[in-house]
């Protein structure tokens, strides 16, 4: 993250916000754990010698797989960086993923070049589960400035794989939010973002491009990301964003795909929870056109649509409508082990989301790992 901005992750200027509290997980939390734990593998009865027997096995089994991410078979490195994504996102690996780091990266940085497909999103997912591991620092900077031109490259090649830029997109949001150092850059790759999801604005005159599903999905993905890195922005940037954005976000409410509607409502009640936050009596222009839009989607019953689709969008946009009228936002409990953690917010909420994309189950074990 920024400097100056790793304690509270938005900065003075928003600190009645923050992505979590001291009584919730903070980023560093959830990312950063100095030893090695593995609570699950080891047997309750053989005591401490088996609990080093399964270590060193477990270790030697890792080793195994970073050896084979530089195979010539695509399979076996494909098994590898599998094998190590299930790790990263199970277990805490600090000390033993400290010390292989830069081997880890130069492999990841081979197959997103070298490989193909599900190679390539495999390292990616794999190069944000590292920055995960690492936490907020040197170590993670200097992952993220190996792999960095690396992405970016793979999000702006419109004939690379697409899955492999739909997993960039993602990838690139997350590792930017725990390893960049400079405010400037994290800019710098909002605006990627911004190239990629502003081609499924619908135009004035209310009709959508003609964008494929597997594209929309890129674009989704790249939206997401942006509203990750939103909460890490300056007032400064906040300002400019609100200006050049918000009017033209709606327009992404009109897309045939509903993931796209709900990841642009719920990007919009962030925004809206972002302004507020800077100035209470923030006004929005075309307030009441967006509100009967939400409205809409919020009681949407149009025939051509899934039910399944119909009743996920209803839900997401009550709560949308709800943050763009009143500021107000449904909380949620998270609960793992004795502990809980309570997500009050729309800057939590996308934050909590996007690592629990990449650890899945994984989340309550490093969540109680972490406390």
């Amino acid at each position: 993250m920024p400097r100056g901005k790793k304690k509270n992750g938005r900065g003075a200027q928003h600190g009645n916000v923050q992505p979590f509290s001291d009584e919730d997980a903070s980023i560093e939390t959830l990312s950063h754990c100095s030893s090695f734990s593995d609570a699950t593998s080891v047997a309750d009865e053989g005591g401490e010698a088996s609990e080093d027997a399964a270590q060193e096995d477990f270790q030697y089994k890792l080793k195994g797989f970073i050896d084979s991410t530089v195979d010539k078979s695509a399979k076996t490195r494909q098994g590898a960086l599998d094998g190590l994504k299930t790790a990263m996102a199970t277990r805490i690996l600090y000390e033993f993923i400290s010390e292989r780091r830069m081997t880890i990266t130069d492999s990841i940085e081979r197959c997103l070049k070298k490989g193909k497909g599900d190679e390539q999103r495999a390292a990616a997912s794999l190069a944000c589960l590292l920055c995960i591991q690492l936490g907020s620092g040197i170590e993670s900077e200097e992952v993220l400035k190996t792999l960095k031109p690396v992405f970016k490259n793979i999000l702006a090649d419109g004939s690379a794989n697409i899955q492999a830029r739909q997993a960039v997109a993602t990838s690139l949001g997350l590792c930017t939010l725990v390893a960049e150092d400079d405010i400037l850059d994290v800019h710098s790759t909002m605006e990627c973002f911004e190239n990629l999801f502003t081609r499924s604005y619908a135009k004035v005159d209310g009709t959508c491009p003609s964008v494929n599903l597997q594209t929309s999905q890129l674009h989704t993905n790249a939206l997401l990301s942006w509203a990750l890195l939103l909460t890490i922005c300056t007032a400064n940037q906040l300002k400019d964003i609100l200006r050049k954005h918000l009017p033209k976000l709606p327009r992404l409410l009109e897309s045939e795909d509903v993931n796209m509607r709900i990841a642009a409502g719920e990007t919009i009640a962030l925004l809206f929870e972002l302004a507020r936050d800077m100035d209470s009596d923030f006004d929005f222009d075309d307030w009441e056109e967006l509100c009967d839009k939400l409205n809409a989607l919020a009681t949407d019953c149009n025939k051509h649509r899934a039910k399944t689709d119909k009743k996920k969008q209803r839900s997401v946009f009550r709560d949308v409508l709800k943050a763009v009228e009143e500021g107000d936002f449904q909380s949620e409990t998270i609960r793992f082990g004795t502990e809980r953690m309570t997500i009050d917010s729309w800057v939590r909420k996308r934050t909590y989301d996007a690592f629990r994309e990449f650890v899945g189950s994984g989340m309550n074990y490093h969540l109680q790992v972490s406390f």
